[in-house]
């Protein structure tokens, strides 16, 4: 009753806030609350002010007073679009549904296979190669040469690289095999060579593979008790890099994730709290759904839809990845 109290008015709960629906009375109330508070489930702020949950008290109340619900649907439709679309659209929605921060991790780009390569001259000595996966994304990667590079050449190396690559997955050994025709002259083996890496090495940026959405959301001044601790979350939200070693963890999960104020290992994560979930292939995880809140977020709403955007996701992925 206290945590429920509180999330729904935000202010510390007095024993005459909860006496209206029991039948003990103050006194009873009193002493109950103040034997949680003694075990650390709740704490008081004041003393002349009501209780508030702690993070163990949060952590009890996941665990063993969350009743099992079956909420709203999410309002989450994931139609016939790209895997880049869909993580979008799944971010979004998440934060808009919990008022939240919400975060998506994209496959990683190997998972994906090639479904179309363009070789373009830029300038006449700047190349860009383009490669279209059969997720939907796109990679494009510059290559600089000491001469002018021939706009036939280039037209030669698309149609070569279509017919040779099409089909397999980048970063596959089976690549290099398939760059390498004793057939082909010096100048058209050493100009493959040179454009080799936009295939076998793969440049994936957290800025490529990590959605965000409901910033703003978060960091909403009654969300934080000082201004470090909005410092702290916008440098790792900046950083991107160390949000994704967070949802990295969740892949070894087999349901919902959820870290609590201290328990998260990051320290910018320390006041906050966090509600995630994996997606992907039966056999294997692709990546990972989650909003980041304030510990006095609404748990049931949370974690039915993470679930249920993870479990739509792993719907989605499934039919894109059958069709390559």
């Amino acid at each position: 009753m206290v945590v429920e109290e509180y999330l729904a008015a935000g202010a510390p709960v007095a024993s005459k806030a909860l006496a209206a629906g029991v039948e003990w009375g103050p006194s009873t109330i009193r002493h109950e609350l103040a034997s949680l508070e003694e075990v650390g489930l709740l704490a008081h702020p004041h003393t002349s002010a009501g209780r508030v949950p702690t993070q163990a008290g949060y952590r009890y109340f996941v665990d063993k007073l969350l009743p099992v619900e079956v909420g709203p649907p999410l309002a989450l439709t994931l139609v016939r679009r790209e895997i880049d679309e869909a993580m979008r659209v799944t971010t979004e929605t998440l934060s808009q549904v919990n008022n939240l921060l919400a975060l998506v991790t994209a496959p990683p780009i190997e998972t994906s296979t090639i479904r179309h390569i363009e070789v373009l001259v830029l300038q006449p000595q700047v190349v860009m190669v383009v490669v279209i996966t059969s997720t939907g994304g796109v990679t494009k990667r510059l290559f600089t040469f000491g001469r002018p590079v021939d706009t036939g050449l280039a037209d030669w190396a698309a149609s070569y690289l279509n017919e040779r690559l099409v089909g397999l997955g980048l970063g596959a050994r089976i690549l290099h095999q398939r760059l390498h025709d004793p057939s082909l002259s010096v100048t058209e083996a050493a100009f493959l060579d040179a454009l080799a890496a936009a295939f076998t090495e793969l440049e994936e940026t957290p800025q490529e593979t990590l959605y965000v959405d409901g910033t703003a959301r978060l960091v909403r001044d009654e969300r934080f008790s000082d201004v470090s601790q909005i410092n702290e979350v916008m440098d790792m939200l900046e950083r991107r890099v160390s949000l994704l070693g967070v949802l990295r963890q969740t892949l070894a999960e087999r349901d919902v994730l959820v870290r609590i104020g201290n328990e998260n290992e990051a320290p910018a994560l320390h006041s906050l709290a966090l509600v995630a979930a994996s997606y992907g292939l039966p056999q294997r995880r692709l990546g990972a759904v989650s909003v980041i809140g304030p510990l006095r977020m609404d748990y049931g709403r949370a974690i039915r839809s993470v679930r249920e955007a993870a479990t739509q996701l792993s719907r989605f992925v499934v039919e894109v990845y059958d069709e390559r």
